[in-house]
C-alpha cells in the first residue's frame, strides 16, 4: 500500500486533515508574530532566552505543561495504564504536589539570585568545574537523548495513527524507514521554524495555544471513546454510564488494580516479582515488571523516591524551570506554578483513562460476551500496550474530533521539541560561549549564537536519531531507567546548594560521581528491587556523603550572624522536621514486622525519614554554625512567604489529591 492509499483508508476524513493543517499554520504564524521585537530595537539575550521576563502566570503554567507533555505521556502512559492501570498517574499527581514545593521554596531563590541557567547557578555556588561539567552533561542529554527520543516516539505514534507503511532503504550503510525519518524531519522543522527565530517568547506564548489543544483534545478523545463504548454496548447513561460499567467490571476481577492509585504487592498472583510461577515452580513469565508493583511500588509513589524524580525534573531541569525564570515577577511565577499544578491533575484523565478503556475493549466482557466481539468494525489491534492510544484515536473518535486528537498529539511533541531547542541554545550560549569563548560578546551576537546553536542541535539530533533510537523499543526503556540514575545526585547537589550555607564544591563533585556509581552498584546488587526503591537507597548514601564532606571542608569563611528571630524560626522548623523524621523511621521499621506493610512498600519511609533529617540538619546548621562555604549564598527566609492567592491554590491542589487517593486507594 502506498502512502497516498494509506492516507485515504485510515479512517481520517478531509476535515480531519484540514484541522491539523490549520493548526500548524496558526502555530507557526503565531510564533513568528509574537517573536517580533519593538521597532528599531535589537533583541537582547534576556529577550531571546527569558522572553524579556514578560510571561504572565497563565503563560508560565501553560508553557510548563506544554513542555512537559509529549508522546511519552500520550503513548507511554496510556500504554502503562492499559497494562497496569491508573497507578501510573502517580507520576502526574505527585508532580502537582512537587510544583507547590518548587513554587514556594526553590523558584523564589533562583529568581532572587537572577539565575539565567541551572549550570550558571552551579558555577556561582560551587566552582567552574562543576558548572561546566553539568553544562556539557545537559547539552548531551538534550540533543542525543531528549530531542531524539521525543521526536522518535512522536513519529512512531503519528505513523501508526495515520496507518502509514514503512518505506525501507539504506542511508550511510544503515537500514532506515524513510517514512519515519520524514515525519521526524517535519516535526523538527515545525518546532524550529518559530522557536529558533523567536526564542523563548515564541515558545512560551504559543504554548498557551498548544496546551489548549493538549488538554482539550485529550479530554475529547477520552470522552469520545467512552461514548462509543456506551452506544455500541447499549449502556444507559452515555459516557458516564460506560465509565461506571468499566469501573465496576474491572473492580470485580480478583487482583485487578486498573483503578487503584496504590499498587499492593500481590504474592498470591505473582509469587515472583519478576514473573509468574506455576504450582510446580516453573517460571511462566520472567519479564521484569510482570507484577505491576515492580513499576509502581505501593506508597513509594507518595512518600518515596518519586519525589527525587519530580524535584529533579520540575525544579532543576533547564527547559522546565526556564519558564518560571522568565516570569515578569516572582508573584506571577508562583501563580504559574499553581496553575500548572491544577493542569497536571487533569493529565491522568487525558492519558490514563483511554488506556484503561482500551484494556476493557480487548480483555473485558459485557453480559458475558467479550467486548471485542461486540465491536466488530474495529480496525487494527493492540499488539503491545503502547498501541492503546493510537488504536482509540483511529477507532473511537468521530470526524473532526479525530483531527483535534491528532493535533493534540502533534502539539505535545512540537511544544516539547521547541522548548528543548531553546534551552539547548541558552545553556551553550550563556554558560559556554559567553563564559569561555567571548566574554564581552554583544547582545546581538549572543542572540545569533543562540539561533545557530538551536539549528546545530536540530541537525545533530536528526543525524543521531536513527543510530540511537532505531533499535528495539526496549532500548528506550533502558535509556529512561538509566537516565534516572542522575536524579538523586541532582536533588542533593542543587537542593543543598540553594538552601545550606556549608554545602561545599568538593562534596558536589564527589556526589555527582557517586550518583552514578551507587545507582549502578544497587542496580546489580538489587535487581529484583523496584527502581524507585533503589533510588531512595542511593539518595541515603549520597546525603551521608555530602554532609560528611561538607562538614569536613576547610574552604570556609566566617558566617554572618543571623537575627535572633530568624534563628528561632529555623530552630522551630528544625525540631518539627526532626519529629517527622523519627515518625517516618518508625513507620519504615514496620516492614520488618508486618507483611502487609512490606507489600505496600513501607520501606519508602526510610527515604522520607532521611529527607526530613536532611532538612533538620541544614536548618540547625544554618542557625548555629559560625562558618559557611566561601561561595555560599545568603538565604532570606522572608522570600518563602506566599500570598493569599498562592495559599488558596495550594490548598485546593492538596485537597483534590487527598480526595483522589482516598477514593482510588
Amino acid at each position: 500500500m502506498s502512502i497516498i492509499e494509506a492516507l485515504q483508508n485510515n479512517g481520517f476524513e478531509t476535515i480531519d486533515y484540514l484541522v491539523f493543517i490549520v493548526y500548524i499554520i496558526i502555530l507557526v504564524s503565531l510564533g513568528i508574530f509574537l517573536s517580533r521585537g519593538k521597532k528599531g530595537e535589537e533583541k537582547s539575550s534576556t529577550d531571546y532566552f527569558l522572553a524579556g521576563n514578560t510571561l504572565t502566570w497563565w503563560a508560565v503554567g501553560a508553557s510548563l505543561i506544554a513542555a512537559n507533555i509529549s508522546a511519552e505521556q500520550f503513548i507511554g502512559m496510556s500504554g502503562s495504564a492499559f497494562n497496569s492501570g491508573i497507578a501510573m498517574a502517580a507520576y502526574e499527581l505527585m508532580a502537582a504536589a512537587t510544583l507547590l514545593v518548587v513554587g514556594k521554596f526553590l523558584l523564589p531563590l533562583m529568581i532572587e539570585k537572577k539565575v539565567f541557567t541551572i549550570p550558571q547557578f552551579l558555577r556561582d555556588r560551587y566552582n567552574d568545574g562543576v558548572g561546566l561539567s553539568f553544562s556539557i552533561f545537559w547539552l548531551f542529554l538534550y540533543v542525543f537523548i531528549n530531542l531524539t527520543s521525543v521526536a522518535w516516539l512522536g513519529a512512531l505514534a503519528i505513523k501508526q495513527i495515520l496507518g502509514l507503511p514503512a518505506t525501507m532503504g539504506y542511508m550511510c550503510g544503515m537500514q532506515v524507514d524513510f517514512t519515519l525519518l520524514t515525519i521526524i524531519l517535519i516535526l523538527f522543522l515545525i518546532a524550529g521554524l518559530y522557536s529558533i527565530y523567536g526564542g523563548l517568547a515564541s515558545v512560551a506564548w504559543t504554548d498557551v495555544m498548544q496546551v489548549t489543544f493538549l488538554v482539550g483534545g485529550g479530554l475529547i478523545t477520552a470522552y469520545a471513546a467512552l461514548s462509543v463504548i456506551g452506544s455500541e454496548l447499549h449502556i444507559d447513561g452515555g459516557a458516564l454510564g460506560a465509565f461506571s460499567e468499566i469501573y465496576s467490571h474491572l473492580g470485580s476481577i480478583k487482583g485487578d488494580e486498573h483503578f487503584s492509585l496504590v499498587v499492593e504487592r500481590n504474592t498470591e498472583i505473582y509469587p515472583d516479582i519478576d514473573g509468574i510461577i506455576n504450582s510446580t515452580g516453573e517460571v511462566l513469565r520472567t519479564q521484569p515488571g510482570a507484577d505491576p508493583y515492580f513499576d509502581i511500588p505501593g506508597i513509594v509513589v507518595i512518600v518515596g523516591a518519586l519525589w527525587l524524580t519530580n524535584l529533579g525534573y520540575w525544579g532543576f531541569n533547564q527547559y522546565i524551570i526556564q519558564k518560571g525564570l522568565a516570569a515578569k515577577s516572582l508573584a506571577e511565577a508562583k501563580k504559574g506554578m499553581i496553575f500548572a499544578a491544577f493542569l497536571k491533575i487533569l493529565i491522568p484523565f487525558i492519558v490514563c483513562i483511554p488506556g484503561v478503556c482500551a484494556f476493557y475493549i480487548m480483555k473485558g466482557t459485557y453480559n458475558g460476551v467479550p467486548v471485542i466481539d461486540q465491536l466488530p468494525h474495529l480496525a487494527g489491534s493492540i499488539e503491545r500496550s503502547d498501541d492503546a492510544y493510537p488504536y482509540l484515536i483511529r477507532n473511537f473518535t468521530p470526524v473532526f474530533v479525530k483531527g483535534l486528537s491528532f493535533a493534540a498529539l502533534a502539539a505535545a511533541v512540537i511544544s516539547s521539541l521547541a522548548s528543548m531547542f531553546n534551552s539547548t541554545s541558552t545553556i551553550f550560549t550563556m554558560d559556554i560561549y559567553k563564559h569561555y569563548i567571548e566574554k564581552n560578546a554583544s547582545e546581538k551576537k549572543l542572540v545569533n549564537v543562540g539561533r545557530i546553536t538551536s539549528l546545530c542541535a536540530l541537525l545533530m539530533a536528526l543525524i543521531a536519531v536513527y543510530p540511537i533510537m532505531g533499535g528495539a523499543d526496549q532500548a528506550f526503556q533502558v535509556i529512561q531507567e538509566y537516565s534516572g540514575f542522575v536524579y538523586p545526585g541532582i536533588v542533593v547537589i542543587f537542593g543543598l546548594g540553594l538552601l545550606w550555607k556549608r554545602a561545599s564544591g568538593l562534596a558536589a563533585v564527589v556526589t555527582a560521581i557517586g550518583t552514578f556509581a551507587f545507582s549502578i552498584l544497587f542496580k546489580f546488587l538489587l535487581p529484583d528491587v523496584p527502581f524507585l526503591l533503589r533510588m531512595g537507597y542511593v539518595f541515603i548514601c549520597l546525603v551521608v556523603l555530602f554532609f560528611g564532606l561538607s562538614f569536613m571542608s576547610n574552604n570556609t569563611k566566617p558566617a554572618e550572624e543571623l537575627p535572633e528571630k530568624t534563628k528561632r524560626v529555623l530552630y522551630k522548623w528544625a525540631h518539627i522536621f526532626l519529629g517527622l523524621a523519627f515518625a517516618a523511621f518508625i513507620l519504615g521499621l514496620q516492614t520488618f514486622f508486618s507483611k502487609e506493610m512490606r507489600d505496600l512498600g513501607f520501606e519508602a519511609f526510610f527515604f522520607m525519614a532521611t529527607m526530613f533529617f536532611c532538612i533538620y540538619l541544614y536548618l540547625v546548621s544554618n542557625a548555629r554554625d559560625k562558618v559557611e562555604d566561601v561561595k555560599s549564598i545568603g538565604v532570606d527566609i522572608n522570600i518563602f512567604k506566599t500570598d493569599r492567592t498562592f495559599n488558596i491554590g495550594a490548598a485546593g491542589v492538596i485537597i483534590i489529591l487527598v480526595v483522589l487517593y482516598w477514593v482510588l486507594w
